[in-house]
Order: structure tokens, then C-alpha cells, then sequence
């Protein structure tokens, strides 16, 4: 069934209205109309069947007809990574959300070099790929900022888990000692992390370091390849 992330509150006959992308996808590309059902998600309320109410010029309406679903929460983690290129970017984006990431970060490294970025196309892969994978919340993606200012403001009780290309580290199941349960995943640029801020990364008291193998991986295959390990070894994969 068609899953479709909305903004407005979900309550047994409510109304929900969404955007005119979303309608038009829901009638000139699924070809739904007015009885049809579809299941809604606003990332507060939990899973909701909908019926098309009204099929207008310029719009859907929907109605909310019953919750099939609790909202749950998933895993505190957010992923930090690095700006790339712009197609890797969305990748990783596409792939946080399918693994559980609650939040997307941008950071900006001495070794940055990116192409410019659009947010609101990173916010729509976001909102696409919670909606084929069955979440009931959508991650935030935040703006790029630099690293060292990132750091500055972190919430020491969120654990960090380094991912250092330079060897050494430990393998990833090393996080089950390191315990906690709010975490960060930190991937690098092309090139890596410069060594005044690998040295920096390494001194602080709530970063785990962990090694990733013993191959330099992209950007992209590094943070699909940290949160999976992340997830086997701390993460929800038993719910």
C-alpha cells in the first residue's frame, strides 16, 4: 500500500491535506481516486489508514480513518559525515534513513571540497526513503558547519564513534564497552581528516575510535558500511 509522509496532526476523521507534489504523485502517477486507501505518517501520531476524500483541480484531500500503527522511536543515533560530492551525499542521505539514522549532519572539514548542495532535495530523498521503508519518522538534515564548531557545542553524554582511516583503532564491537545510549557516527572527507583534527577526535572523552577494515573506503561505502556495523553491534536490529 502507498505510504505517505504528511505534516498535519492524524485523528479518526481528520482531514489531511498534502502538498501539490504529493497530490499529483497520488493521482497522475499511483492513479488513486476519491475511496481509495493509502497509509499516512506525520512522525508524531503513529501509522494511519487514509481514504481519498476529494479529488480537486488542484489537490487531495484525505481523511483519516484509523490508526494501524503506535509511533516508536528508533535508535538515538545521527550520522555526521563529511560534505562530498553532491551524488554521494544523497546516497548517504537515502541510506541513513533506511538504517535508522534520527538525524543527518554536515560537516565542513579542512579537507572539504564539495560540489554546492540543495537541502530541500536532501530533505525530499530523506522523505522518500522513510516512506518505502516503512519508519514513522523522517530525520532532520541539518545545514554544514564546520567541524571544529560542531565539536565545540557537543552534548558530551552522545557517544562518538570516530571512524579513523590512519589504522590502529579498534575493530567496531568495541562499542559494546564503551556503552551509552545516544551516538554519533563520524565519517571523513576524500582524503581524510587532517591530522591536527584526527589528533583533536582522538583526545576527546566520549569519542570511541573504530576502524572500518583494512581498505580506504568512499565516503558513501564508509558510512553505509559504520552504520550497519553500528547497528549489529548497538543498534535495534533485534526489535
Amino acid at each position: 500500500m502507498i505510504r505517505l509522509h504528511v505534516q498535519g496532526d492524524l485523528a479518526p476523521g481528520l482531514a489531511v491535506a498534502p502538498t501539490l507534489d504529493q497530490s499529483r504523485y497520488l493521482t497522475q502517477v499511483m492513479r488513486l481516486k476519491a475511496g481509495d486507501d493509502l497509509l499516512v505518517f506525520n512522525g508524531r501520531h503513529g501509522e494511519w489508514r487514509a481514504r481519498v476524500a476529494e479529488v480537486l483541480k488542484k489537490g487531495v484531500v484525505l481523511r483519516a480513518e484509523e490508526q494501524v500503527r503506535a509511533q516508536t522511536r528508533g535508535p538515538d543515533l545521527e550520522l555526521i559525515v563529511a560534505v562530498v560530492k553532491k551524488a554521494r551525499i544523497e546516497t548517504i542521505v537515502e541510506k541513513a534513513t533506511e538504517l535508522g539514522a534520527q538525524r543527518v549532519r554536515l560537516a565542513l572539514t579542512h579537507r572539504t571540497n564539495a560540489d554546492r548542495l540543495r537541502l530541500d532535495r536532501l530533505d525530499a530523498i530523506a522523505e522518500e526513503a522513510a516512506e518505502q521503508t516503512g519508519r514513522l519518522d523522517v530525520p532532520l538534515v541539518d545545514d554544514p558547519v564546520k567541524l571544529d564548531a560542531l565539536l565545540d557545542g557537543w552534548d558530551a553524554s552522545r557517544r562518538l564513534m570516530f571512524c579513523d582511516e590512519t589504522g590502529g583503532a579498534p575493530a567496531v564491537p568495541a562499542l559494546t564497552a564503551a556503552g551509552g545510549d545516544k551516538w554519533a557516527i563520524l565519517i571523513g572527507p576524500e582524503g581524510g581528516f587532517s591530522p591536527e583534527e584526527g589528533e583533536r577526535l582522538r583526545s576527546l572523552p566520549f569519542t570511541t575510535a573504530v576502524s572500518l577494515g583494512p581498505r580506504i573506503l568512499r565516503a558513501d561505502t564508509a558510512a553505509i558500511a559504520a552504520m550497519t556495523l553500528w547497528q549489529a553491534a548497538a543498534g535495534d536490529w533485534e526489535r
